[in-house]
């Protein structure tokens, strides 16, 4: 049993989750769009950012599904009595990493510790490095077996990888073979040739890529810490992985703060001008002279404050640390609008010149009729643009913040925490190297996928891109 939780970031994920199925829906109703987004899919780089960026999402929507697990007792009244600790469907399935852990430092695929231990046998004292609770304990000796058996580790990794790829190819060849009513054995030749519009065959070895790392990493993870573990023993793959949500959380749910203000006030300046237009532009002037790390630094300090005055509160670190995370998200909103407002103003005053804008003003219709259906979709291929262009800053501004000690709690998972404990690991001797470069493998990961995203969809939403046919 348990007792489904409700954070307040998770909500603003699911909204911003639902806002996105329903644009799914409104883009296949126009055809101009349509068009669009068929273009987008026809792009190979397009179609590869796409599978990680939706693998780095299913990761955080797995991690936002958060639950109280019910105790094997109840209550005098036989009621079922919960565990005050939330945790996440993703903490269920990593929970052997999760609860795995080691007394302190070890080295990816160790055996043994990275910090010797003294032990004192009568009058002689002597240093050794112990060997793991888990860490490769299934081997009787290590230095002899272990090379072995991380290759058939491997070997099964990449065996179950490419089975469960097989099993995702073929689900997905015959329900496409199905819908257009051809025979599956041409579906797979077309696709393998790379004679179908959509290109299927990049699709599909990006897929099997995936699987397969994935399963390799799932296989070894069961006996070795593949990245290692920190200073506390815990393992580090699954601080990074854990990390996910909060690295996706600040691009997205900061996006969906954001957005209104610069449409809004963008829009009306552009269109009603006057002054109107004066004090929007004083406005996002103003807030642009302003250092946006200063702004930040001085609103979390506000919230520290209140948090300590109102310490009964917020007794429960899950909800502190969640409160902070969507604070955070949005303040970097409310000072990241302006570059956007900026240039939906220009669109509009642009758009606002065109003659059906100024037959539509001499008929009398409206304003915000005039603004709704001729002014906002025609600047929305800007707030796209936008949007993903931003995402990878906003996602390395939560790293830059929390390294500075002004982003997320502590106690939550996050990139900048990792790097930020990492300083005085990469001091020590020996070095710590393995949590920096497990973070920056992962956030260097959703960086690149978004940036690489960001470039198709400005190439698929610009005007002035002409796709040329042969």
């Amino acid at each position: 049993m348990i007792k489904p939780v409700v954070l307040l970031t998770d909500a603003f994920f699911f909204a911003l989750i639902a806002i996105f199925v329903g644009y799914i829906f409104y883009a296949k109703s126009r055809p101009h769009l349509r068009l669009i987004w068929a273009k987008f899919f026809r792009n190979r780089v397009a179609i590869i950012s796409a599978v990680f960026l939706v693998l780095y999402f299913a990761i955080a929507l797995l991690d936002s599904l958060h639950f109280h697990e019910s105790l094997d007792r109840s209550d005098q009244q036989g009621r079922i009595i919960y565990s005050n600790e939330v945790v996440s469907a993703l903490d269920k399935l990593l929970w052997q990493l999760r609860v795995q852990s080691e007394k302190t430092y070890s080295a990816p695929f160790a055996t043994h510790a990275y910090v010797k231990e003294v032990i004192i046998e009568g009058e002689v004292t002597r240093q050794y490095y112990p060997r793991l609770l888990y860490g490769g304990n299934h081997l009787q000796n290590p230095e002899q077996e272990k090379s072995n058996d991380i290759l058939f580790g491997i070997v099964q990794g990449i065996l179950l990888g490419l089975l469960a790829f097989t099993i995702v190819y073929l689900s997905v060849s015959s329900w496409y073979a199905y819908r257009k009513n051809v025979l599956l054995s041409q579906v797979i030749s077309s696709m393998i040739r790379g004679q179908t519009e959509f290109p299927w065959r990049v699709l599909f070895i990006t897929l099997m890529l995936v699987i397969v790392l994935i399963a390799i990493i799932t296989r070894l993870s069961l006996d070795y810490h593949v990245l290692g573990t920190d200073k506390i023993g815990e393992d580090v793959l699954y601080q990074a992985i854990k990390s996910i949500r909060t690295g996706v959380l600040i691009g997205t749910l900061t996006t969906l703060i954001m957005l209104p203000f610069a449409i809004v006030l963008g829009i009306s300046a552009g269109y009603f001008l006057g002054k109107i237009d004066d004090i929007i532009q004083y406005l996002y002037t103003t807030l642009n002279s302003i250092p946006g790390v200063l702004l930040v630094a001085a609103a979390v300090l506000m919230l520290h404050l209140y948090m300590d005055q109102h310490a009964e509160e917020f007794n429960n670190l899950t909800k502190r640390s969640d409160l902070r995370l969507l604070f955070l998200c949005a303040i970097l909103g409310i000072t990241s609008w302006t570059g956007l407002c900026r240039l939906l103003r220009a669109e509009t005053l642009k758009v606002k010149s065109m003659n059906y804008i100024e037959a539509a003003q001499v008929l009398a219709i409206p304003k915000m009729k005039v603004i709704m259906r001729h002014i906002l979709p025609n600047v929305m291929h800007i707030v796209f643009i936008t949007i993903a262009l931003d995402f990878s800053g906003l996602v390395l501004a939560e790293t830059v913040l929390s390294y500075i000690n002004i982003g997320v709690d502590p106690t939550m998972h996050s990139w900048g925490n990792m790097i930020n404990s990492a300083r005085l690991e990469m001091a020590r001797d020996p070095v710590v190297w393995w949590p920096l470069i497990a973070a920056m493998i992962f956030l260097f990961g959703l960086v690149l996928c978004a940036n690489l995203f960001a470039d198709s969809v400005r190439d698929a939403f610009d005007p002035r891109s002409v796709e040329v046919k042969t």
